[in-house]
C-alpha cells in the first residue's frame, strides 16, 4: 500500500461513516472501530472481573502502546507515563521539575494554556527569537542559548493557531550540543510530522492526529532526566480511564501499521492542496506557505469577516466541521481570531473543493447578518 488513495480507503474503511465533512483533526480525529471496540471490551471486562484485575490483564496492550509511542519519539529506552492529556502531562512534568532551575525559553507563539501552567509553577519565561511568520530563528537562537542558557527549552513544533512546522530536529541537535534539556509539546506534531528526534521529554495527546480517544495523553521522558525529577506522587499513579488507554494503544498500533511516513506525506499533500484551493477566496488570507509540510491550513480574515460566525454557519448549514481559533491560543503572538481546517488522510480533493465552495457561501451569508 503506497498510493494515497489506498491509504485513504484503508483509513475510511476502518471507521464509522462520518456525519458530514470532518476537517477538524487538529482538534479531535475520528476513532477507528478497532479502537472503539478495544475500549468497550475493556470496560466490559472491568464489569466482569473487576477494574484492577482487568487493568492487570491489559498490561501487555498498555506496554505495547508505551513502546510504540517511545519509538515515534526516538527514545526506545524512555520512561512513558500515561496522562489525561497534553496539558496534564506538562503540569505533571513542570510540577516535578527542580525548584531552583525554573528558567524556560519558548517561542512567541507558545500555546496560551501552556503559558498558564508555566506561570502556575513559577517558571520564568523568555522568548526565543522568531521570524515574522513565527518560525524559530535557529541561528539567533543558537547564539542566545549558548550565551545565556535556560534550564529548559520548551518547543511546540506545530502550534494550535497555525500550521507552520518548526525545525524540531535542528533544535534537538542544538540543545544536545549545549546540554540544555529540550521539552517538546507534540500535541499537534505526533502523527503529523516526524517527532523521532530523541528529545529529553516529549508529551502529546491521543485525540488529535493519532486518532485515539479523548482523555488520554503520554509523557515520554529520557531516563537520565527522570532521575532529576521530584514528582509529588509517583508518575502514572492514581485514578485512570484504563479503557481509553487501551483504545489509544490500539490507535497507535494502527498508525504504525499504516506507515507513519505514508501518513505524514499524505497529510502534507492535503495541506498543499487545501492552501492552493483557498488562496483566492475573498475575505481570507492563507497564513501558511503552500508547501508547508503540515495538514493544517489557517485562514485569517482580511475584510472584517467573523471566523466564529463562519465556523458556526459551516457546521449548521453544511455539516462541515472546522476550528475557530481565538487569540487566547497564542496570546504573545496572535493579533486576531482565525479559522482552521485540518483534514486527515481520508479526506479527498473533492472534499476540499466542497469546503472551498462552502466557505465562499459562509463568508457571504455571515457578512449579511
Amino acid at each position: 500500500m503506497s498510493h494515497p488513495h489506498a491509504l485513504a480507503e484503508r483509513w475510511r474503511a476502518a471507521r464509522p461513516p462520518v456525519a458530514g465533512l470532518h476537517l477538524d483533526s487538529a482538534a479531535c480525529s475520528r476513532q477507528s472501530l478497532a479502537a472503539l471496540d478495544a475500549a468497550a471490551r475493556h470496560a466490559l471486562h472491568e464489569s466482569e472481573v473487576g477494574g484492577y484485575v482487568a487493568a492487570e490483564a491489559a498490561g501487555a496492550v498498555l506496554d505495547a502502546g508505551r513502546a510504540a509511542v517511545a519509538k515515534l519519539c526516538g527514545l526506545t529506552d524512555a520512561e512513558v507515563v500515561y496522562t489525561t492529556g497534553s496539558l496534564n502531562a506538562l503540569d505533571v512534568l513542570l510540577g516535578s521539575w527542580p525548584r531552583d532551575r525554573r528558567k524556560l525559553a519558548c517561542l512567541p507563539g507558545e500555546y496560551g494554556p501552556n503559558l498558564a501552567v508555566m506561570e502556575a509553577h513559577g517558571f520564568e519565561v523568555r522568548q526565543l527569537p522568531a521570524l515574522d511568520d513565527g518560525r524559530l530563528a535557529i541561528d539567533d537562537a543558537a547564539f542566545e542559548l549558548e550565551d545565556n542558557p535556560p534550564d529548559l527549552v520548551h518547543l511546540t513544533p506545530v502550534a494550535s493557531h497555525r500550521g507552520i512546522v518548526q525545525p524540531l530536529s535542528m533544535m534537538a541537535e542544538l540543545c544536545r550540543e549545549l546540554g540544555v534539556p529540550l521539552v517538546v509539546d507534540a500535541a499537534q506534531a505526533l502523527g503529523q510530522i516526524d517527532c523521532a528526534v530523541g528529545a529529553d521529554v516529549t508529551y502529546s495527546s491521543s485525540r488529535k492526529w493519532m486518532a485515539g480517544p479523548r482523555g488520554v495523553g503520554v509523557l515520554v521522558i529520557r531516563p537520565e532526566l527522570m532521575q532529576r525529577l521530584t514528582p509529588r506522587a509517583p508518575l502514572g499513579f492514581g485514578e485512570a480511564n484504563v479503557a481509553a488507554r487501551v483504545g489509544f494503544s490500539v490507535a497507535v498500533g494502527e498508525h504504525l501499521a499504516c506507515g507513519p511516513e505514508l501518513i505524514r506525506a499524505r497529510l502534507a499533500e492535503l495541506g498543499a492542496i487545501a492552501r492552493r484551493l483557498l488562496a483566492d477566496v475573498d475575505g481570507w488570507a492563507v497564513v501558511e506557505e503552500a508547501e508547508e509540510p503540515s495538514a493544517i491550513t489557517t485562514l485569517a480574515p482580511t475584510d472584517g469577516v467573523d471566523p466564529q460566525g463562519v465556523r458556526d454557519w459551516l457546521f449548521a448549514e453544511r455539516r462541515i466541521l472546522t476550528t475557530y481559533g481565538g487569540v487566547q491560543r497564542a496570546p504573545m503572538e496572535m493579533t486576531g481570531p482565525v479559522l482552521r481546517i485540518s483534514p486527515h488522510v481520508d479526506t479527498s480533493t473533492e472534499d476540499l473543493e466542497t469546503f472551498a465552495e462552502a466557505l465562499i457561501e459562509a463568508t457571504a451569508a455571515t457578512a449579511q447578518t
